[in-house]
């Protein structure tokens, strides 16, 4: 669900530049009090395989974004959230530095639409509640399905909600969520 410059207005990427890097920075301090030297080049490796996920994308016609499988719940998973944020901030980083996939302006949308709602939201607040502390693959499974959809929905709204208040798009609303919502939601059941 990358977002490209031409669907946000400066005022929109900056805000949103702003909440990221705020993100980030109280991210990168969360993990230096975690002192976990194991998950460091685990970030590495996951981000990796996100990223590679990433680059299997298609153009949503009409809205000017893409849809492809986000990683987040499953490096929130796997590393934590805030662990999960900065390995998507930097795929993103480097996907919009070396792929044009988004821009600069919108570099600080794609963080939050992408890394926020996985890691922040839909992992703490419906993963872990529906899996819960026991191990059992039925509640893992249900979990991971209703919270990836989840965090997906959240990000593509975003999207929608950030390209209107920028004033961008002559798609009505009801017709930008047309466009965007169920790709997503079946893209989360995949991922």
């Amino acid at each position: 669900m990358h977002m490209a410059d031409a669907l946000v207005s400066p005022l929109v990427g900056a805000a949103f530049w702003a909440v990221s890097g705020t993100l980030i920075g109280y991210s990168a301090k969360k993990i230096a009090e975690e002192n976990d030297p194991v998950k460091t080049p685990l970030m590495g490796v996951l981000g990796a395989f996100v990223f590679a996920a990433h680059m299997v994308n298609f153009s949503i016609p009409g809205t000017g974004s893409s849809g492809h499988i986000g990683g987040g719940l499953l490096l929130s998973i796997l590393l934590g959230p805030y662990r999960a944020f900065i390995a998507l901030a930097s795929v993103l980083i480097i996907q919009c530095l070396f792929f044009a996939d988004g821009g600069l302006l919108a570099l600080g949308c794609n963080m939050f639409n992408l890394a926020f709602f996985p890691a922040f939201i839909a992992y703490p607040f419906i993963y872990r509640i529906i899996s819960g502390n026991t191990v059992s693959p039925g509640r893992i499974a249900t979990g991971s399905i209703i919270a990836a959809v989840a965090g997906l929905l959240m990000g593509s709204l975003s999207v929608i909600i950030q390209t209107v208040l920028s004033g961008i798009t002559e798609l009505p609303f009801g017709t930008f969520l047309i466009f965007m919502l169920p790709i997503h939601a079946a893209i989360g059941v995949v991922e």
